[in-house]
């Protein structure tokens, strides 16, 4: 079974300057680097008493 990406690809590659391409396991990287900034937002908004994540969380 496929891993679903969190990452929109189209737009990553939309950011990256002439020349540059991407791998398909730099986008794994990336969506799990994106994975561990949600966890972390969560137990901080978590530990702050909310319910909300907010900008400070990340």
């Amino acid at each position: 079974m496929a891993r679903e990406l969190l990452v929109v690809e189209s737009k990553v590659r939309q950011l990256l300057p002439e020349g540059i391409r991407l791998s398909s396991d730099a986008l794994e990287g990336l969506n799990e680097l994106v994975k561990e900034a949600i966890d972390k937002a969560v137990k901080r908004c978590q530990a702050n008493g909310r319910k909300t994540i907010i900008k400070e969380d990340f």
